[in-house]
């Protein structure tokens, strides 16, 4: 493939992904994505060709071979021989191995994340975003944190803005903006939140709290409808929201409360048999969460994350938890 073919094929891809409207093009695409990626991707290929799976022999997209998320920590998942435009890596303990993306194409990224809230929550310049993600902050390389930061700009809300350790002054500013009847998204990771409630309590009118998930090694963790029940109680809102996204995609899901998951026209979410990794489930079992994202058109769009989830027959999704070990049973191809 010739790089300027390359490129008028990439161009096409990305301008369908994000104008899909049902699920007969979802899949139409899905199919021809994996074919783009066999092609260009040395590691998921050859990750396919150990499961002797060809795009020849691939009909239907829960045939295509989904590639274990620990594979980012120890290889570069590139799908485009373009110039690396920026990497994104996972939070870890000291000395652990952390999750690598490499993105040639930062604005997909940015197409991806801005529709994805759009279609969801409408018109960003709508929110006040304020952001308590102190863990988040304190490291480089952070796609929440960029997916953030863009929000704060694109809002032009003077007031929008992160917040690291000033918990005071989040608080003040949560109170400020409520009485002015301000529409205020304040978006945490959990742990942060807790602390938030501990020390103040609100009564917060038109305010979404979402939480990004995770303890971070900060807390107990706490499962999800007693973390959502005390941040409720502290806020003084009826619902939670929820953010469902990692380092290794380019796209997130949102949870409008109740721990129930909405992926955007181009994301989609599987579960496989927890101990068969090959078996994708067609009924509303619990699994290990299979994600598609067509957005990461340039890395891998087919991932096995260690999640363990439900979907649901509408292709809405929950998380349960994660797997008790780092090793996803069933295929022990981690050795390419």
């Amino acid at each position: 493939m010739t790089a300027l073919f390359f490129i008028f094929v990439l161009m096409i891809h990305t301008n369908a992904i994000f104008s899909m409207s049902s699920r007969h093009e979802f899949n139409t695409m899905a199919l021809e994505v994996f074919k783009f990626q066999f092609e260009n991707n040395p590691v998921y290929r050859s990750f396919c060709d150990l499961l002797y799976k060809h795009p020849s022999d691939v009909k239907r997209v829960e045939e295509i071979p989904f590639l274990p998320i620990q594979f980012f920590k120890s290889h570069h998942v590139l799908s485009s021989s373009k110039d690396i435009q920026d990497t994104f890596s996972s939070s870890g303990t000291t000395g652990s191995i952390t999750s690598k993306h490499y993105v040639t194409d930062i604005s997909i990224y940015e197409q991806s994340f801005r529709k994805g809230f759009h279609n969801i929550y409408g018109n960003i310049k709508d929110y006040t975003i304020l952001a308590l993600l102190p863990n988040y902050l304190e490291r480089k390389g952070s796609s929440l944190i960029y997916m953030v930061n863009d929000m704060i700009q694109q809002s032009e809300q003077p007031d929008s803005g992160f917040y690291l350790n000033d918990l005071e002054a989040l608080k003040t500013k949560l109170c400020a903006l409520a009485s002015e009847g301000k529409k205020v998204l304040l978006i945490g990771v959990s742990f942060a939140l807790l602390d938030l409630v501990e020390r103040y309590q609100f009564n917060l009118k038109n305010t979404i709290v979402m939480e990004t998930g995770g303890m971070k090694g900060r807390r107990k963790e706490l499962i999800r409808e007693e973390l959502h029940s005390i941040l409720k109680s502290g806020f003084g809102v009826s619902k939670i929201h929820s953010e469902y996204g990692m380092t290794e995609l380019l796209s997130q899901a949102y949870s409008l409360g109740d721990g129930i998951f909405e992926c955007p026209n181009w994301m989609r979410i599987l579960t496989r048999d927890p101990e068969d990794a090959l078996t994708i489930h067609t009924t509303q079992k619990t699994g290990g969460i299979n994600v598609i994202d067509l957005a990461n058109i340039n890395s891998c769009s087919f991932i096995a994350t260690q999640d363990l989830g439900r979907v649901h027959n509408d292709h809405t999704f929950e998380i349960i938890g994660r797997f008790d070990s780092s090793d996803i049973r069933g295929c022990n191809l981690m050795a390419l």
